[in-house]
């Protein structure tokens, strides 16, 4: 009789954003990383956190037919809210500069989506909300921190961690992780219910 320990699951981030990575990391979480181009839109009637939660389980569901036994993919997405309104990636710099105005003085929302997703089938979707308090700013600060940290590639234009947040960010009611685009804390609990951990 094969008596053998069973192996612990295997973790595929799929995700390029090397804050995601470092989170991970700084876990002390094994991972492989794998990446494919996923069509990031959603329903039109989705509000705030169902938005964040479709996204990332539709990203997962483009993975599933590839995992291989034992393999378990992490997805997640991240979106900005102000009031109601989805502030996605900036296309330009005259559009990064048009969303920290709307965004300075004011508080908004971050949520970031979830999804584990094992290759036996089982899945875990959810996500994490934090609110975010920003000082009133002037355009030479904005201008100044579009034109030199570039927040292309960021919802709402801006990363936590960057400079903008450092002289921006008043409070936050939530985790600081999941503004950076991955809530820690619920992910370890949900990795540790999968064996992962």
């Amino acid at each position: 009789m094969n008596t053998a320990p069973p192996t612990t699951p295997r973790l595929v981030l799929a995700s390029g954003s090397p804050r995601r990575r470092q989170l991970l990391s700084d876990l002390g979480l094994d991972y492989e990383i794998r990446l494919r181009e996923v069509d990031e839109s959603f329903p039109d009637h989705l509000r705030r956190a169902e938005i964040a939660e479709y996204l990332a389980a539709h990203k997962a569901a483009a993975y599933a037919p590839d995992l291989a036994p034992g393999e378990i993919v992490l997805t997640a997405d991240t979106i900005v809210c102000l009031d109601d309104e989805v502030l996605n990636k900036p296309v330009d710099e005259a559009e990064a500069v048009a969303m920290l105005q709307r965004l300075q003085g004011r508080a908004h929302e971050v949520y970031t989506g979830v999804c584990l997703l094992a290759a036996d089938g089982r899945q875990v979707v959810f996500a994490d909300e934090t609110r975010v308090h920003f000082r009133p700013l002037t355009t030479a600060e904005i201008e100044h921190y579009v034109r030199h940290y570039q927040p292309f590639d960021k919802a709402g234009s801006y990363g936590a961690q960057d400079w903008i947040g450092m002289v921006a960010i008043t409070r936050l009611e939530g985790s600081y992780f999941n503004v950076m685009g991955l809530p820690v804390h619920r992910v370890w609990e949900e990795l540790a219910a999968f064996g992962v951990v």
